[in-house]
């Protein structure tokens, strides 16, 4: 027979089910939302993307400094072909990285980034870089990657930017998650000379 204590515990266990299935959804959300977030306001150095060229150039100079590391469970050498270099806000610039495979098999690396100051992020825009794509490399292969960038000039309408004078771009590359010889990957930029010493 019906009664009201049934109806408030099938009410009980809907409620803790919803409660349930709504935290682990969040949870499965919560990475691209971050990412998202990271990514329209340059939240921890984030920099953004964007389709083409900037259509203005300031006069106002800023240099740009390039680092580079490498996660100890990946044997590349990753290195940047220029220390720094200095540029207008609006410019269109082009980088370049070299990764190396010390490794004796085929394997596939995936590159992390962001630029300091942090708060440069919202207004540091790549055209085109290694980094939106698995890069895998042969054995003893090198590789010359490019990064194309600008800052946009609109940082120079932000007051607290004005002191910021040097922006470091970093990259870290990681061992790609499906690291296999078979991975469909993008291999992007132009093969360079084998380094002194590798067979």
């Amino acid at each position: 027979m019906f009664n009201r204590k049934d109806a408030r515990n099938r009410n009980t266990m809907f409620a803790c089910v919803t409660v349930v299935a709504g935290m682990v959804g969040l949870s499965f959300a919560s990475v691209p939302l971050y990412d998202l977030f990271c990514r329209v306001t340059g939240y921890g150095g984030t920099t953004q993307v964007a389709a083409e060229a900037s259509d203005t150039v300031s006069a106002r100079t800023v240099r740009v400094r390039f680092d580079s590391s490498v996660n100890s469970h990946l044997g590349w050498r990753f290195e940047p072909l220029q220390r720094e270099m200095t540029l207008r806000l609006g410019e269109t610039a082009v980088a370049y990285y070299r990764a190396t495979n010390l490794e004796s098999t085929v394997n596939t690396g995936t590159a992390t980034f962001n630029v300091t100051p942090q708060k440069v992020g919202l207004y540091f825009s790549k055209i085109e870089c290694f980094c939106f794509t698995e890069q895998q490399l042969d054995p003893g292969q090198s590789v010359d990657m490019p990064v194309t960038f600008y800052v946009d000039p609109e940082m120079d309408t932000e007051p607290n930017l004005d002191e910021v004078k040097t922006i470091t771009l970093s990259y870290t590359f990681f061992r790609a998650e499906q690291d296999e010889p078979q991975a469909k990957t993008a291999l992007v930029g132009h093969p360079a000379k084998k380094p002194a010493g590798l067979n």
